[in-house]
């Protein structure tokens, strides 16, 4: 992940790591040499997500240091034109091996046994595994290698190579954590076991990423974090308030006392997936990729009082219906008949148009969207704009994804599962899509809580601005966090607590819950609930057209994320690389103070990129990847003449 050389070695490690609830704060410093006697071109690479705020970065080596900026739009396109070496980022996103989304910063030449000093400070909205505990991951590449023979060492012989720290807080108390790695007992440090902390002793082993669990008390519905205003920001401004982030974790039983929530079910369907079928049929071979009998068996399997609409797609897309239609043995039958009709075609694939043709049509109240996307082909749109629009519109439907292990758009096909808490299956001639396809929809028509809305209860005088809204709906095993603004000033100061209540509904049965939480929360300075709301404000604000009250609500906001360095639609990174005395006066320089430095030695290329190689960067898919590469090596083994040199070269990619 973050060395093209081997011979780049970690040395040491320091992480600290604050996990409040469902929100993590990391810093760490990571120090790495150049082990050969030659020098190397270093860059730096760090995988993130839609829920990670990379928001501080800088590198020391010898006398230079550094350091990641944030610009608004237009002047960082004007320095990035001034920028040597931005080559190097074009040749990473085009030749890199890995997928998806990183933070990459070029740090230059590393001479022989020259070190370099990483700090990289994140925050990131925390996964809740269906046992409701949260979970933090760690990548096995950010360890210092440790020896087998060294694990057997006492730990006062241990070489002093990792210091990892994690503090846990949560006003609801720490039970227990569950983490595959060797540790200190964990240590409360609050009497009502609000606060704890722990200490790594060693890394995972068989170089796995580290995975803690933390375990909360109770199985409250709900978990509120409210963090204090920035003092030097003016009142008002989202730093110059309180802001809460609340965690909704609804009760959703595994079998619904009364089943009403049916759903809104669509069908996209890749038309050279028919194409093929022909040729199997023709050929007389048993087609397991039959998209005419997945769509068959899918119909016949939907319950009756749901909606539904077919899609078929490639160079142009085709709806059966204008939109969804109720589902009853009439437009069933109709359905039937007319998959017939669908033409195969072997041109482009504008899926990116399809998925805003869908997400423009209203949703069916009360009837929770899941799109079923068939799929072999790559889409004609470039991935990142496709994972755009999915995540805009993450909270209003879920993704069940079908990729053939033909397909090169298997990783957007995981990524869009990934974001929507969908699934993602890869079907292989040796499985049976429509089968598979089932299994999916019986998974789809598990009980869900929608219909979901907060209702506030303040002190007089104080008042709430959602920043992100609650979901439509929330999937069993799930959370989702939306984040307010508390602004005002509370008519009676000896009140401090507020109330918030989660209502939503599983089936026709009704739930209610009530959370009350503390308005006087202890003071947090590195601002990690406040950077996760900026960053949801902003990319509200782009996708939302304004008005001119919410432009100057705008401009506000990018001022104040350049300040904190939370990334968003309208900024972007430069970083500027300075002597080391230099760096001491870099807070005294005024925002707009690119004419200071020489565009030839002193800006970096550093930007968030989305690379388009074959190994995807996120944790929780590299393991999947790696079944689905081994599952096609077993396939093409089981051929009766096997092409061994691909064999070879394909198992030798995959390690």
């Amino acid at each position: 992940f973050f060395s093209s050389y081997g011979e780049v070695k970690l040395e040491t490690a320091t992480v600290n790591v604050t996990i409040q609830d469902f929100v993590a704060d990391v810093v760490s410093e990571l120090a790495f040499r150049n082990m050969q006697q030659v020098s190397r071109e270093a860059m730096f690479i760090f995988p993130v997500n839609s829920d990670t705020v990379v928001h501080t970065f800088y590198a020391v080596m010898g006398d230079t240091y550094i350091e990641a900026m944030l610009w608004e739009k237009e002047e960082a396109q004007h320095l990035c034109k001034a920028t040597s070496d931005m080559e190097n980022l074009r040749y990473l996103q085009e030749q890199s091996d890995l997928w998806g989304l990183v933070f990459a910063c070029f740090l230059g030449t590393l001479p022989p046994n020259g070190e370099v000093t990483i700090s990289l400070c994140y925050v990131q909205e925390l996964p809740m595994q269906p046992d409701g505990a949260a979970r933090f991951c760690w990548p096995r590449e950010l360890f210092p290698q440790i020896t087998y023979f060294s694990r057997n060492l006492d730990r006062e012989e241990m070489p002093e190579t990792l210091h990892f720290s994690i503090c846990l807080k949560s006003d609801r108390g720490i039970s227990h954590i569950d983490i595959n790695s060797s540790c200190s007992p964990l240590q409360y440090t609050a009497p009502d076991q609000t606060s704890a902390e722990v200490s790594l002793k060693l890394p995972p082993c068989l170089q796995d990423d580290l995975n803690l669990l933390v375990y909360f008390r109770g199985s409250h519905p709900l978990s509120a974090v409210v963090e204090k205003k920035y003092p030097k920001a003016p009142p008002g401004s989202l730093l110059g308030d309180p802001v809460v982030m609340v965690t909704l974790m609804p009760n959703i039983p595994e079998v619904a006392c009364n089943p009403g929530q049916l759903g809104e079910f669509l069908f996209l369907m890749d038309r050279s997936l028919f194409q093929d079928a022909q040729l199997s049929h023709l050929s007389s071979a048993h087609p397991s990729i039959c998209p005419q009998n997945t769509l068959l068996f899918l119909l016949k399997s939907l319950p009756v009082g749901c909606y539904f609409n077919i899609y078929s797609f490639g160079a142009t897309f085709k709806a059966f219906y204008p939109q969804s239609v109720e589902y009853t043995q009439e437009s069933m039958d109709s359905a039937v008949g007319r998959i017939s009709s669908i033409c195969p075609d072997v041109g482009g694939c504008d899926l990116l148009g399809l998925l805003k043709s869908i997400y423009s049509t209203p949703l069916v109240h009360g009837h929770p969207r899941q799109l079923f996307i068939f799929i072999q082909r790559k889409v004609s749109s470039e991935e990142e704009v496709v994972m755009a629009e999915v995540y805009r519109y993450r909270d209003q439907h879920r993704c069940f994804c079908f990729p053939t292990n033909r397909c090169d758009s298997f990783h957007l096909s995981q990524a869009m599962a990934l974001e929507t808490k969908g699934e993602c299956v890869c079907i292989h001639s040796r499985m049976d899509m429509a089968a598979e396809a089932v299994k999916c929809l019986q998974r789809a028509l598990q009980p869900l809580a929608s219909g979901i809305s907060l209702h506030w209860n303040l002190p007089p005088g104080l008042e709430v601005s959602m920043i992100r809204k609650a979901p439509e709906m929330i999937f069993w095993g799930h959370q989702s966090s939306t984040y307010a603004q508390i602004h005002g000033q509370a008519q009676d100061p000896e009140v401090g607590e507020g109330a918030v209540t989660l209502q939503y509904h599983v089936g026709r049965q009704s739930f209610a819950s009530t959370l009350r939480f503390s308005l006087s929360p202890s003071a947090d300075d590195r601002l990690p609930v406040h950077r996760m709301a900026m960053m949801h404000l902003l990319r509200k604000l782009a996708w939302e057209e304004t008005s001119r009250a919410e432009k100057d609500i705008q401009h506000s906001a990018v001022k104040s994320s350049l300040s904190l360095g939370v990334p968003s639609p309208f900024t972007s990174n430069v970083a500027v690389r300075m002597n080391q005395r230099d760096a001491w006066h870099r807070d005294s320089l005024p925002p707009d103070s690119s004419m200071l430095f020489s565009p030839s030695c002193n800006l970096v290329p550093c930007q968030l990129l989305w690379l388009r190689g074959s190994k995807p960067v996120w944790f929780k898919s590299t393991k999947f990847w790696m079944v689905q590469k081994c599952q096609f090596c077993l396939e093409t083994l089981g051929h009766k003449a096997p092409d061994t040199g691909a064999l070879i070269q394909l198992s030798a990619s995959c390690k």
